[in-house]
């Protein structure tokens, strides 16, 4: 990932996820967690998680 200088606002949204869509996005992140440390090995993923760019977008 390419690392860029600059500052970044990135606001927690304040509304309510449906359990369903909940559920279903927990389990879809587990596995994405899991193929990424099958592929890549767990610093990569925990690289992964330390970048706000990246992190924001694995939450949506």
């Amino acid at each position: 990932m390419a690392r860029r200088a600059g500052s970044a606002d990135l606001p927690l949204h304040g509304g309510r996820v449906p359990r369903w869509l909940g559920d279903r996005m927990t389990k879809l992140g587990a596995l994405m967690c899991e193929a990424i440390i099958h592929h890549y090995g767990r610093d990569e993923l925990l690289r992964r998680l330390s970048h706000p760019f990246w992190f924001q977008s694995f939450g949506a």
